[in-house]
């Protein structure tokens, strides 16, 4: 079922009650939201249109020129959200990235969907956008963890060095708590899915009219490739910009 535009612009009603909470809590965010949501509105429509041209034109080579794109936005906004020197994370972070795209995505796409081709517009950008949109949300918490983890425990990391450990085994604790922070949301989302949430995807093909046992399906497949993407996106970025970050000693640089 589609949304007629004059249902669509009703829709945007909603926003005055939280404008008027906003508002009346003096937040100062009442500017900053209705910018947000005119942004988001106009960019999604962008994309939109551009997606359809995308879709039919269904070019591969197109395709992965746009996912590269979308890689190297996503890296360079993690860099940004976590403060961090952009010589030490953008690349691990670009590298890791583009290594859960090349083996979850591809397997997802290859070996569980069996596609012809892995790079059809339809199924190639949406799942590498959800992926990319994920891996940001946890690349951004494991670095800050990570980082401010080794800065604000400086002493017992040098006190793990002191007494023998290599910088790799005075670095794992630290890379344990940047983990269980990173994906800790992402397991709360999963283990209460479908109990007291309807995920996005699922709800969205339901509404498209697919059948709930397909969108089933699709969101837990979705959910688990996801979730491997994270890990492995977080983990070989913080092994990669540890060896920028440290000198040979162990020592976290400034």
């Amino acid at each position: 079922m589609d949304i007629s535009y004059p249902q669509f612009f009703l829709g945007f009603v909603l926003l005055l009650i939280p404008v008027y909470f906003l508002q009346y809590y003096k937040t100062g965010l009442v500017k900053d939201t209705l910018f947000a949501a005119g942004r988001m509105t106009g960019q999604l429509f962008l994309i939109g249109l551009y997606l359809e041209y995308l879709f039919r034109l269904n070019s591969s080579l197109i395709n992965l020129i746009w996912v590269l794109v979308m890689i190297v936005i996503t890296a360079f906004t993690v860099v940004k959200r976590t403060n961090l020197s952009l010589k030490t994370v953008f690349l691990p972070v670009s590298m890791a990235i583009l290594l859960s795209i090349i083996l979850i995505a591809g397997f997802f796409l290859n070996f569980v969907l069996q596609l012809n081709s892995m790079f059809e517009a339809r199924y190639f950008i949406p799942i590498c956008g959800m992926i990319l949109g994920n891996m940001l949300n946890a690349c951004v918490i494991s670095l800050s963890a990570y980082y401010s983890g080794i800065k604000r425990e400086k002493t017992l990391y040098q006190f793990s060095l002191g007494n023998g450990a290599t910088p790799t085994e005075a670095q794992h604790y630290f890379i344990r708590d940047a983990l269980i922070k990173s994906l800790n949301p992402t397991i709360a989302t999963m283990a209460v899915m479908g109990l007291i949430a309807l995920p996005g995807t699922m709800t969205g093909q339901i509404l498209g009219g697919s059948s709930p046992s397909i969108a089933i399906k699709y969101q837990i497949m979705i959910m688990i490739v996801i979730f491997a993407a994270s890990v492995i996106s977080v983990v070989i970025t913080i092994l990669l910009s540890s060896r920028n970050a440290f000198s040979k000693s162990g020592i976290l640089k400034k």
